[in-house]
């Protein structure tokens, strides 16, 4: 498995794929069973898979959340040299941000809503970066799972909108078998924290109205951040201790 940290060291690799279909996974690292799903996929699908490792301090609009991120680097190179990963982009913010976050991606209408209306900048952040590994990595299909459903959306269209050669691919979400959407930020929950979690996506699915559900996570003892219906689905954000989470369920 080729580690490249460099955008030159990368490119050099990729002008040897001529031919080849590329898959691409992008991540922050802190990797679990709902990443090794989108690998997986591209794995079966693509003739050589990337996976970017890059925690973009751009989409971070609380600076204790990013230095809180979980940094599981040995673990996640051990995942993906057994799962058969062709090759991990692992740049620093100097190769990746050679401007210091001078130009940005600008979405408009939907980063105004859920997480982009609680989290100003986020999908700036995001927008800006993954139009960067798209230029760098070249691939021809890209795998985004749908527990960060805005997300995949914003960034559906945003490769539309720029008229990219790559098609988005949506993967279900994965949870555990409790109901919990799985998540690198669950790494963060202390074990009473992790007992209640699950909560969320019981009170979420529980079809009661969203004021409903709110009124539920509440008595549950989660800080809601929104619950709120958009494109078929019930979108929730809640706090537990210090730690957001987000999920969504198909209404």
């Amino acid at each position: 498995m080729n580690i490249s940290t460099t955008v030159a060291e990368f490119k050099t690799l990729r002008k040897t794929w001529q031919g080849a279909s590329v898959g691409f996974v992008p991540t922050m690292g802190a990797l679990h069973a709902g990443h090794r799903s989108l690998i997986e996929r591209s794995l079966r699908e693509q003739d050589k898979t990337v996976v970017s490792i890059f925690i973009n301090p751009t989409q971070f609009n609380v600076a204790s959340d990013f230095s809180n991120y979980p940094k599981t680097w040995d673990a996640d190179i051990a995942l993906l040299e057994q799962a058969g990963v062709d090759a991990v982009f692992a740049p620093t913010y100097t190769e990746m941000y050679p401007d210091d976050y001078t130009y940005v991606v600008h979405e408009k209408k939907l980063s105004t809503i859920l997480c982009g209306s609680s989290r100003p900048g986020h999908f700036d952040g995001v927008c800006t970066i993954v139009l960067k590994l798209f230029n760098i990595i070249q691939p021809d299909t890209a795998y985004f799972g749908e527990k960060d459903y805005q997300q995949y959306l914003i960034i559906d269209n945003m490769v539309k909108a720029f008229h990219l050669p790559l098609t988005i691919v949506p993967c279900p979400l994965v949870r555990e078998a409790d109901g919990l959407a799985l998540s690198s930020r669950n790494q963060r929950l202390s074990s009473a924290a992790r007992e209640k979690a699950p909560r969320f996506y019981a009170c979420l699915s529980s079809g009661g109205s969203t004021d409903e559900v709110k009124h539920m996570l509440e008595a549950e003892g989660f800080q809601v951040d929104y619950v709120e219906d958009h494109f078929g689905r019930r979108f929730g954000a809640v706090f537990l201790e210090d730690v957001r989470l987000i999920d969504n369920v198909k209404l």
